[in-house]
């Protein structure tokens, strides 16, 4: 993976990531992860992305350059690990929704609950950062760089097994179809709509 494959709007990476690999090397070991869903946001033009308004210290990471993470805690529960994107001090992200756990399934699943079956071990952003140990001090990393968090090329994932499809959760913009996930793969998570989400205007 290099940085000039990440140096372009979020809609255009997301579908690419599909098939990439995020690895997370510890003390306690290393997991890797086979990304097989994204969601793409992207800055002040997109009403449901963190950036809408403008930076801030929690989204400063998003802002570029493309190739860092951005880690930001949802609901005050999750972590949940994006991608940067794009132009440097342009906000642009790609959300990794799910994966599946390649290597280090025991670390995964010592973090995640021995009752876990394996397609789950990764379902979710919350699950993703949960089973490779990512948290708010790996916001900023450099993934191409060879730091503890690295993303790598992985298998080539036919287009025709690509899906796309609108976002999961969010109230604002959910109909973009800004979803990209692999056809048939178990670790997908369910799509579901957010309950504070308006019908477009007119329908």
């Amino acid at each position: 993976m290099n940085v000039a494959k990440l140096a372009h709007p979020a809609e255009e990476v997301a579908p690419r990531l599909l098939g990439a690999v995020l690895t997370h090397e510890t003390s306690d070991g290393t997991v890797s992860i086979t990304i097989t869903e994204t969601e793409a946001y992207s800055g002040t033009a997109d009403p449901a992305s963190h950036a809408y308004r403008g930076r801030t210290p929690r989204n400063a990471a998003m802002f570029g350059p493309a190739g860092r993470l951005y880690v930001y805690r949802s609901h005050g529960l999750h972590w949940c690990a994006n991608v940067v994107t794009g132009t440097d001090g342009i906000a642009s992200a790609v959300l990794l929704r799910a994966g599946r756990v390649v290597a280090g399934e025991d670390l995964a699943r010592k973090r995640r609950g021995a009752e876990v079956a394996g397609p789950r071990l990764a379902r979710g952003p919350g699950n993703l950062c949960r089973a490779l140990g990512i948290t708010a001090e790996h916001d900023g990393t450099e993934l191409l760089t060879g730091a503890s968090v690295t993303l790598s090329e992985g298998e080539p994932v036919p287009a025709e097994l690509v899906r796309v499809g609108p976002r999961v959760g969010v109230s604002r913009a959910h109909d973009w179809q800004h979803r990209f996930y692999l056809a048939g793969d178990p670790t997908v998570s369910a799509y579901r709509l957010s309950p504070r989400a308006k019908p477009p205007a007119g329908a």
